[in-house]
């Protein structure tokens, strides 16, 4: 099923994107990285050969989301999946209590344009060149495929912002997949625990230890190949529709 499929992968320069780029192409599939990350994005697709093609974009422009589909068409002359992975985190408690200064209303709205509008953003303008395939038997025409957090449900302290637009995400899943099924569009969301990408580089080691030991089975962070694995799972389950899926080893947030 992966063969000859085409997929937009956003974010796709590094951590969970980078992972489902490669495994998309190691599997017969052709992508298109959107990315804002212009040098790294090209080193990737440099690695992967001519079936990856980089886009430098973001999410929140829709000038540059409909520059990146055209050149999807143009290139591979359709779009199958789509598989948002760009993100932004930051940690910061509402108000600092020891400096009498309360957290800016600019860091907690770039969480909020790039997780949750900037995946809503490439899912309005995407979904039309998905909705043009070809049905399969079961009626099928593409999946999209979202990324969210387990901060969703279980945010602690200072994630409010992380929390809010991953709860955006997770929110719109199921009246997504609702508005595309006549089309034959799923919509699926999954929404991981802590894993090793850049992302984490804003938590604090004691932070990450303090995971690792609350997480039951593994206890480590996640792997990007094992979001990457989902990712394919999901594309070739045609009955994983409408719903969010947890990738945490039974990780679980407790206040520090």
């Amino acid at each position: 099923m992966l063969k000859g499929m085409v997929s937009l992968v956003t974010g796709g320069a590094s951590g969970l994107g980078k992972a489902t780029v490669e495994r998309l192409v190691k599997n017969g599939g052709k992508v298109v990285i959107l990315d804002i990350q212009g040098t790294r994005a090209k080193e990737v697709a440099k690695g992967l050969g001519s079936d990856v093609m980089v886009s430098v974009g973001s999410v929140t422009s829709e000038d540059d989301i409909k520059k990146t589909l055209e050149l999807t068409k143009s290139k591979f002359g359709k779009l199958d999946a789509l598989v948002n992975c760009a993100g932004y985190a930051q940690t910061y408690q509402v108000y600092n209590f020891k400096k009498d200064k309360e957290c800016t209303a600019e860091d907690f709205q770039k969480c909020l344009e790039i997780n949750t509008f900037g995946t809503f953003n490439v899912i309005r303008l995407a979904c039309g060149l998905i909705g043009k395939n070809t049905p399969n038997d079961d009626g099928q025409r593409g999946v999209i495929i979202n990324t969210a957090s387990t901060i969703a449900f279980e945010g602690d302290i200072g994630q409010a912002a992380i929390a809010a637009s991953s709860a955006g995400i997770v929110g719109m899943t199921l009246p997504l997949s609702r508005d595309l099924a006549p089309q034959g569009i799923r919509v699926i969301t999954l929404a991981p625990g802590i894993f090793e990408t850049p992302l984490v580089t804003y938590l604090p080691d004691k932070m990450i230890d303090f995971i690792k030991r609350m997480t039951p089975f593994p206890s480590r962070l996640g792997k990007p190949e094992e979001y990457a694995q989902l990712v394919t799972s999901v594309i070739e389950n045609p009955m994983l529709n409408g719903t969010v899926i947890r990738i945490d080893g039974a990780q679980r947030w407790f206040p520090l």
